[in-house]
């Protein structure tokens, strides 16, 4: 597989991203165009359930809906956050007021992502994410 079409190389782990939305026609559509890039993908339809999995899985990469059931996605950014989760958060929303991407960066997010979006400016700003945080760790 080339490096441009996949997530990793050979032999190196497969980057993991949380998808956290409640919406199932999302999360099925996202998963299954991460998993063809590549990447490993978990996912969780509620707040709560996606913070517990981002403490479990460690995640690279956590696409995070702001309007989760439960707990909502701006609640689980800041948990994820107070509690040292350093991967990248990427907030999903079909809002497209200031506010809520001002909130949003504000409490932690890395980036802001309006719905609809396309799965491939989705993947061009995850991989730009994994680059960053590659970037950082020096690694």
């Amino acid at each position: 597989m080339a490096e441009s079409r996949g997530a990793a190389r050979l032999g190196e782990p497969k980057p993991t991203v949380l998808v956290a939305d409640d919406e199932p026609i999302v999360v099925e559509v996202v998963e299954r165009y991460l998993r063809r890039e590549g990447f490993r993908v978990v996912t969780a339809a509620r707040g709560q359930d996606g913070a517990r999995m981002a403490a479990a899985e460690r995640p690279d990469v956590v696409l995070l809906d702001v309007m989760l059931p439960g707990m909502n996605g701006l609640d689980v950014c800041r948990e994820l956050r107070r509690n040292g989760f350093g991967g990248r958060v990427i907030m999903l929303s079909a809002r497209s007021e200031e506010i809520d991407r001002v909130v949003g960066l504000e409490i932690g997010a890395d980036d802001y992502v309006t719905k609809p979006f396309s799965m491939r400016e989705l993947l061009a700003r995850v991989r730009a994410h994994l680059r960053a945080s590659t970037a950082k760790t020096g690694s």
